[in-house]
């Protein structure tokens, strides 16, 4: 055997030692006479040949030498032998942890293309499985289970609602750090007072559609040290938004459009700004649809409230807000005095119970979709 190229070592999940094996067959050696000719003992060639003794480097120029190729390939075929093995174990060992795939929504990651997409039979769930922990970037579901089991213990939740689970939201919040990881974490300090100044010309950004104002938006809160992350909610979470620090010095709000209309984004997205500003770094607040308030919301989850509703509507205004005329004139004209999109005028005017949900003003609600998502 002298022709290298011939050889190819990802073909083979068999031992080395069938190629030597191989070889020895071909120029008619019996194992005594490789052993002579490679200067080993007779149980060291019983030994490689039959897989038990890996090849080192002085190994594989001896086999070069005696039996030909390179120690390279011979060094390449042991590798990928033992890389084999342990694929081999690992697939085992996760086949034991198949059930840890029924807290995700599979499917929808998939789809979206977080993870490859794959038949759901029991055959290809081990794989399935390293695709998820690929896209956790964690080494096994314990340590998923670790870093997340902690994390929910500061969970803020804005309800009650347990119609989320834990696999899903922890889907949404790895995309958002997956596309903080891909366009840049902000590299500026953050502030209260940057952000408190980025705050009011965002709000000018209202009257934009997502494709003026959303570049423009995360460039705004970059410049004050905080990471704005624009994620669609995946089936099962329920989360209109999330704020949390990534750590001590990188503060993140993670939108995901539930709900897909103007007025609920842009509440959503200054009520994660409330608890930036005003909160504690070590929570995690995830709220839902905010344009329902029940009465026994948290204190943090009340100031949020309050903070968001002023932002986009002082309460000089509340007086004229509630007196307006229900019609597309008049609720055009008022949210062009303060500017601000007439589709939050009348989100506001059906929260404070002035104006009913199911009215024809709805259509002066803009939807929304991103203009780009987690690659």
């Amino acid at each position: 055997m002298t022709d290298s190229t011939s050889l190819h070592p990802d073909d083979w999940i068999s031992p080395p030692g069938d190629t030597i094996a191989d070889v020895l067959k071909e120029r008619g050696w019996s194992q005594q006479a490789f052993a002579k000719n490679a200067c080993i003992s007779l149980a060291k060639a019983e030994r490689l040949i039959s897989g038990a003794a890996p090849i080192d480097e002085a190994t594989a120029v001896t086999l070069s030498r005696v039996l030909g190729s390179t120690s390279r390939f011979w060094l390449t075929r042991e590798a990928h032998y033992r890389a084999r093995i342990r694929q081999l174990q690992e697939a085992d060992k996760l086949k034991q942890l198949v059930p840890w795939l029924d807290q995700f929504p599979i499917t929808a990651m998939m789809r979206i293309g977080f993870i490859p997409k794959r038949r759901k039979s029991e055959e290809n769930k081990p794989a399935i499985m390293e695709d998820l922990l690929t896209f956790f970037r964690m080494a096994s579901p314990e340590i998923w289970r670790k870093v997340y089991t902690n994390m929910e213990a500061s969970f803020r939740r804005a309800s009650n609602d347990d119609r989320t689970n834990l696999g899903a939201i922890s889907v949404w919040l790895r995309a958002g750090e997956s596309q903080m990881e891909s366009i840049g974490y902000s590299s500026e300090q953050y502030t209260e007072k940057k952000f408190e100044n980025a705050l009011r010309e965002i709000r000018a950004l209202t009257v934009e559609r997502p494709e003026k104002f959303q570049q423009k938006m995360q460039a705004l809160c970059s410049e004050a040290g905080v990471n704005l992350a624009l994620v669609p909610a995946i089936p099962r979470i329920r989360v209109s938004g999330v704020a949390r620090w990534v750590d001590s010095q990188r503060p993140l709000i993670q939108l995901s459009l539930y709900g897909k209309t103007n007025d609920r984004f842009w509440f959503t997205f200054f009520h994660e700004a409330a608890h930036i500003l005003l909160h504690s770094k070590k929570a995690v607040f995830l709220d839902n649809d905010h344009i329902a308030v029940s009465a026994n919301r948290g204190r943090q989850e009340r100031e949020a409230d309050d903070f968001a509703a002023n932002m986009l509507i002082p309460r000089k205004y509340l007086g004229v807000l509630r007196s307006l005329r229900h019609t597309k004139i008049a609720v055009q004209e008022f949210a062009r005095d303060i500017g601000i999109h007439p589709g939050i005028v009348v989100g506001r005017m059906q929260h404070e119970r002035v104006l009913h949900y199911r009215t024809v003003l709805n259509k002066l609600k803009d939807k929304f979709e991103f203009q780009q998502s987690v690659a």
